[in-house]
């Protein structure tokens, strides 16, 4: 059985407090591009995990899609029998695109539509923030308002099918524990329920990522992308998730000329 988990770009995104559990909490669009690692299970006599593509730091037991073949096996120990796993990596890894995440809510579907263990998409939700934060989006995969530490969800009417997009991923690794340790938390500057009635040529004077200004400061190149996509054309350009992504939304056919990054479009 084979599946394709795609990742997610952030449309807007604000910290908006410092949690006492050490979370933050957020307010974020999710939306979901078809930029896609290959997700595949075929029966086994043993459980192993093989890994291909862009490379994967970490032991395999720490991968998401792994621990969420685990957190199945636990649950239902008769019904799930050994699998070979295997996983090709396309999404870059640190990139704010939230490929790791997608990887094990994909896993999760498979693991219950291989071995009909009949759990609904609810029920997956909550199996996946186990797993973390951003993972519950992936059960539903379409565009999603985020609140809390990105699991309260609230479906909302974003549709870029009539624009192109444009993701530029340089070879910046951000971590998120440092990129939320420079941020000071405050209310969001937008109502992100507005966005689906603002045009995207106004997204730009409404919304903000929270984590551009340390990131930018850390990595000026990153900002020079930003800059960059505007130049080309972009009717919003940003950065997604905690980084290194810079996404450009253009006209249907237009894109920026990307030389030295690795860049990938979508008509």
């Amino acid at each position: 059985m084979l599946r394709f988990p795609n990742c997610k770009i952030n449309l807007g995104l604000y910290v908006t407090n410092r949690r006492a559990d050490g979370y933050h909490d957020l307010e974020t669009v999710f939306y979901p591009v078809p930029l896609c690692d290959a997700l595949e299970v075929v029966p086994s006599a043993e459980t192993a995990m093989h890994i291909s593509g862009k490379a994967v730091a970490g032991d395999v037991t720490n991968n998401l899609a792994w621990k969420a073949y685990m957190l199945l096996k636990e649950a239902f120990p008769k019904q799930v029998k050994p699998l070979d796993i295997y996983l090709h990596k396309a999404i870059p890894m640190g990139a704010g695109m939230g490929g790791g995440s997608a990887d094990g809510a994909f896993m999760l579907q498979l693991v219950n539509d291989f071995f009909e263990l009949g759990l609904n998409r609810e029920q997956l939700a909550k199996k996946a923030l186990l797993l973390g934060s951003d993972c519950p989006f992936f059960i539903y995969n379409t565009p999603q308002i985020a609140y809390g530490r990105g699991e309260q969800l609230s479906p909302v009417n974003i549709n870029l099918s009539s624009y192109s997009l444009q993701l530029v991923c340089p070879q910046v690794h951000i971590s998120t524990a440092k990129a939320f340790g420079m941020i000071t938390p405050q209310p969001a500057g937008f109502d992100l329920r507005q966005l689906e009635s603002t045009p995207v040529n106004e997204w730009k004077d409404c919304i903000r990522n929270d984590f551009e200004a340390p990131v930018f400061a850390m990595h000026p190149e990153l900002e020079k992308i930003k800059i960059s996509l505007y130049e080309a054309g972009a009717v919003y350009a940003a950065m997604s998730g905690s980084g290194s992504t810079i996404f450009g939304i253009f006209e249907k056919g237009k894109k920026a000329t990307i030389t030295d990054q690795e860049a990938f479009y979508f008509e």
